[in-house]
């Protein structure tokens, strides 16, 4: 598996349109992804699956009326339907062959461990099939329960993981540890698997890894790390931290790990909502980093900026999107280049 810095041929995006997942906020989703789709539109192709020609058209008017910079040309709308838009879990996930060719592998969706039984996932699983189909790529199943946002790859062979996500018993309860390591070394080119424990407060995906660390190069991991002792999330992003400074990469050397700051919690309803830095998505010319109105924001894109020379830091205010529990990562899934 590639890892996202590198070119891609374009983002996969779902566009918005299931409202229980914004209760009560759902108005300015729509208007956040086409602010997503200008940005990644300036150097790359954007795949946007669309449930019928009435959602095309939707998502069509308010590209033109609010972002007039957008690249047309890039813009690429695909009839396939979702029951929800976050791309990175549902979407497919690309590979190479032995011989560079690229391959879909299809992983079993179902739900993030069934957590939500009221809500069905039957077109969602279905999306990396019908990419396939589309694209004439070959696919292959690999008849185990994954989401993209639990795992990231340096391209080189090691993957970061959570165990409370995928040891999770609502995912693949009859595997493994490594019996699971086996399936993303075959599929995904894993040699080597970093875990993590902890999860984020108000994350409902049992402890994705965008929300906490991700890959910033090949030896280089962004870490969440809170500040204040006082904060709920401290501990366990304190032992995620201390975990990645004692491990390696494939090849044996030590990893250097960068702190990134978390931003000031965010509660609706009563409820913490995981908001985090870590869920950026880098596109071929920008990084797409979450932003939620507090002073944590710039000393995150700060950081950001020294880690991605040569790419544009674009802040976009996620205080409404989060409500739905995600952010750019969740929403998007690389294609990379043929």
């Amino acid at each position: 598996m590639p890892a996202e810095w590198e070119t891609h041929e374009g983002t996969w995006l779902a566009w918005p349109h299931l409202k229980d997942h914004w209760p009560g906020y759902f108005e300015p989703i729509p208007h956040v992804y086409g602010r997503m789709i200008d940005a990644l539109s300036q150097s790359e192709k954007v795949f946007v699956c669309v449930n019928d020609a009435a959602m095309e058209q939707s998502a069509r008017e308010l590209l033109l009326k609010e972002q007039p910079g957008v690249v047309w040309g890039n813009v690429v709308f695909f009839r396939i339907p979702t029951n929800a838009s976050w791309s990175r879990d549902h979407g497919p996930i690309f590979v190479r062959d032995a011989e560079g060719k690229l391959v879909i592998t299809d992983w079993i969706f179902n739900g993030w461990g069934n957590r939500w039984p009221q809500w069905p996932y039957d077109l969602d699983n279905a999306v990396p099939g019908r990419v396939a189909e589309q694209l004439k790529l070959p696919i292959v199943h690999t008849g185990m329960v994954l989401e993209g946002g639990s795992i990231d790859v340096n391209g080189r062979g090691s993957l970061l993981t959570t165990e409370s996500c995928l040891l999770n018993p609502g995912r693949n309860p009859t595997l493994t540890r490594q019996e699971i390591e086996a399936n993303l070394e075959q599929y995904l080119g894993a040699t080597h698997v970093i875990w993590l424990k902890e999860e984020l407060k108000g994350d409902d995906t049992s402890g994705h890894i965008d929300d906490l660390a991700r890959f910033v190069n090949p030896t280089t991991v962004a870490a969440c790390l809170e500040e204040n002792k006082n904060d709920e999330n401290y501990d366990a992003l304190k032992t995620n931290f201390e975990l990645l400074e004692k491990s390696i990469d494939q090849d044996g050397r030590p990893l250097n790990i960068i702190a990134l700051p978390v931003p000031k919690p965010i509660f609706r309803e009563g409820q913490r909502c995981p908001a985090s830095y870590a869920n950026f998505y880098i596109g071929n010319s920008v990084v797409l980093l979450p932003t939620f109105g507090c002073k944590q924001d710039d000393p995150a894109a700060q950081i950001l900026e020294s880690a991605f020379p040569g790419r544009k830091i674009i802040g976009i205010d996620c205080t409404d999107l989060i409500w739905g529990l995600g952010a750019f990562h969740c929403a998007t899934q690389q294609q990379p280049a043929a």
